[in-house]
Formats: C-alpha cells, structure tokens, sequence
C-alpha cells in the first residue's frame, strides 16, 4: 500500500516535534495507522535546523505554504503556524484541494471553526485538531468519543499552564503576581507579552472547544466570558489557604436550564479536590457526564513533544479512515452537523455561582449586620465568615466571607451597596468558587 504523504507547515517548536515523532517512531506508528507515513513536504519561513532531529527524512523543505497545499501528492495538510492568518486561509485552500487537515491551532478554531468544518463536509475531508485543547492531554477524543453515551453537565479545567505556574509560585512562595510571572518568564513558561496568557483568552479559546463538543452548539468565542490573574493578590491566595480552598483560573462550561455557561476566570476549588492539586505547568480537565459521573484528564498542556503526540494521533487517526465514506466519520464537532443546538451562550451577570468575598470594615459594632443585610436584600447567603484581627492603630479590619451560589447580577447590585457604605474602605474583592462536587 502506498504511503500517506504528509504536508508539513511550520518547523517551530510543534512542527519540530512533530519531525521527531513521525520519523523517530515511524515503524510503531505505521504499525498502528496500517500504512506508511511520511513528510513529503515542509514550508517554513525560519526554522533552526540543529535543534530538530529527523529533517533528514523530509522530502523537501521550502518556504512558501501554498506550494505544500496545492501539490497534488498531498494526503494529509498538519498546520502548526498558528494565527489567524495565513492559517485560516491555508486550511480552506487545503479543504478545496480535498487534503484532510490536522492543527494544533485553537485560536483558528475557536474564531473560525465553524467556516472550516462546513468547508471539510462539503468537500468531504477530515480537519483533526485534538492538540489544540490541553496539548497531550486526549480531551476531544474522550469527549467526540469516550464520552458519546452521556449527557454533559459541566466541564471544568485547568488548560493553561502558564497561568498555572504563577498561581502556584504565588501559593508556594508568597510572590505577588508580577514576580511570579517574571519568573514564568525566565523559565520559558511565559512569553515576552504574556497577556494571551494571564488573560485568560488562551484558556477562552480552548474552553470555546470543549464547549462545543460537550453540548452540541456551534463554536462562539466572542460569547466566552474572559478575566484574567493580574489582579490576584497574594492575600488572597493566602486567605483562601486557610479557608481550605486553593485559586485556579480556571475554565468553566456549564449546561442549565436557562443555557450554557462558558467562562474562564479565577476560581477558589476546595483543596481536597483533585484539580486543585493540579500545579505548575500541568492541565487538567474535570468532566461531569450523567451516566460514568466525574472524570479527570491530566497531563502536559504544551511542549514539543507532548503537542506532537496528540498531533501525530490525529493523523494516524485521519490514515486509518482515509477509504471511510466521509458520512461515516468522527463528526468535527460530536454531534452530526444537523444537530447542532443554538442553545443560548448566558452572559456573565445570569451566571451563577458562589463567592469568595473580601473587605475592609470600620471595626465597630452594627457594620457586620448592615453588611449581612444588604446581602440578604438580595437574597445571598453565607456559607461562611471570617475576621481578621486589626493592626495596632488601625480603625478597619478585614473581612473574609464566602456565600451560596447566586446569579451574578445580585452579587453586582449587593456588592454595589456595600461598597457605598460609609464604613467600608475601598472596593470589595470578588472571586468566584465552585466546589466541583
């Protein structure tokens, strides 16, 4: 049987990995696809040829892109520029040319998912993504596959590491944010401008993914609720600690009765939870199904090799049906195209969940109650309180209170009312929890 010619575009951190697998593991790797496979073909505009191992095997490395998707001898197209564009228009030329297409592009997916897989059914091809969510980790395939008998109720995860690593820094070592993120930074965990990742919209993108699969709703980023860590503040992640609970940013897609919740923000976990044990660089991924119950996905969420490892699957997925009737695929999104549900995507102030709550009160008799009865004016309340004790010479202390859950929007308006009392100092700090159970 002929091989399966590979079009390779980009040779950077992935695409060397991908170089490394696909010839380093060539004969495992076609004893589980059935056949041969192999790089006929790389474009890359810079590339460093002394760290990626197996280039030797590649049939031809140039520089322009469009080149590797119009050749005809090309089966499968593997994207791993990243970007919108030329990514976006890339794939869609592949699509035309009748190539299958695996990326490792979330950003593309999140924004233009929904274009490209109507594309790939019209022309009957396969566009694979699992490295896009979670790196390593095999999070579509559990949710497109694995998971396909249940009911998704909620998902929950970890899924950037980045964020991660600081968060933990600043619980291990007392950092405030900007030296834990420096040191993400010397690390290699961090880029120059890190805002994709302490901003959560990395997170936003992939959330965006999972989402879509669990619940059968095309793919809408733009409605992907987004809060970053900057604003963290090593107290907070201390009071927390003697609360029993532990701050991840984490992603949060969850199905209710007035619609789908997707949003990526910073959340206190109980700590006897397993992802909130979840530290450093790593992923991980809660999944809430009605039938199996809860099950957790760890593993490396970036890196060259983890990355190429869930690429690499999909292309000896893709390989092991390319004489497949395209109707008879894995469908890209789950569910069959025709049963897509435009179930509303809920904004953040009809989300509901519980809070971590902190301020600072003039310590003296009544303010606690006033406190406590504009939150229950709007109907919240508390599951918990805690005072700290004053500094010599200071006329505030802190509060610390944790509620029930409520919908956003009262927690806004109560949260509004306290801040305008006189006897409160300065803005309250909201966090949102979930216990996960």
């Amino acid at each position: 049987m002929e091989p399966v010619n590979i079009g390779l575009l980009g040779l950077g951190t992935v695409g060397g990995g991908v170089v490394t697998v696909l010839t380093g593991n060539a004969s495992e790797i076609a004893r589980r696809a059935g056949r041969e496979i192999v790089i006929a073909k790389a474009a890359a505009r810079d590339y460093d040829p002394t760290r990626i191992s197996g280039l030797e095997h590649i049939g031809h490395i140039g520089n322009d892109a469009f080149a590797v998707v119009d050749d005809p001898s090309i089966d499968i197209v593997i994207e791993l520029i990243g970007g919108d564009s030329p990514a976006r228009e890339l794939v869609l030329k592949a699509i035309a040319n009748g190539k299958h297409v695996v990326t490792a592009n979330k950003a593309l997916i999140a924004k233009h998912g929904n274009e490209i897989f109507a594309a790939a059914q019209q022309h009957g091809v396969t566009v694979a993504f699992e490295a896009a969510v979670a790196g390593g980790i095999p999070i579509i395939k559990a949710l497109r596959e694995g998971l396909a008998a249940n009911h998704i109720e909620w998902i929950a995860g970890i899924i950037n590491g980045t964020g991660n690593f600081i968060l933990t820094a600043m619980r291990d070592q007392g950092q405030p944010f900007a030296e834990a993120l420096a040191e993400a930074q010397a690390l290699g965990y961090a880029e120059a401008d890190p805002t994709f990742d302490v901003e959560g919209i990395d997170a936003a993108h992939k959330l965006t993914i999972l989402g879509s699969l669990a619940f059968g709703i095309p793919l809408q980023f733009d409605k992907t609720i987004t809060e970053g860590i900057a604003a963290i503040d090593p107290q907070d992640v201390a009071y927390a600690e003697e609360l029993g609970y532990r701050i991840k940013h984490l992603g949060m897609a969850r199905r209710t009765e007035a619609g789908i919740e997707l949003r990526v923000h910073p959340t206190l976990i109980p700590e006897r939870r397993l992802l909130a044990n979840v530290d450093g660089v790593m992923n991980a991924v809660l999944i809430k199904g009605d039938v199996v119950g809860p099950t957790l996905y760890y593993g490396a969420g970036a890196g060259a090799l983890p990355t190429a490892s869930a690429v690499v699957a999909d292309v000896v997925d893709i390989t092991r049906a390319l004489t497949t009737d395209p109707t008879n695929r894995v469908p890209h999104l789950a569910f069959q195209p025709t049963e897509l549900q435009d179930t509303p995507v809920l904004p953040l102030d009809q989300v509901q969940t519980a809070y971590y709550l902190r301020l600072s009160a003039l310590d003296q008799p009544g303010v606690m109650a006033s406190i406590a009865g504009l939150l229950a004016d709007e109907k919240i309340s508390i599951e918990a309180i805690k005072q700290k004790e004053p500094l010599a010479g200071e006329t505030h202390v802190t509060l610390i209170m944790l509620t029930h859950q409520i919908i956003e929007e009262n927690m806004n308006r109560a949260i509004a009312q306290i801040e305008a009392l006189d006897a409160v100092q300065g803005p309250v700090t909201r966090i949102r929890m979930e216990q996960l159970g």
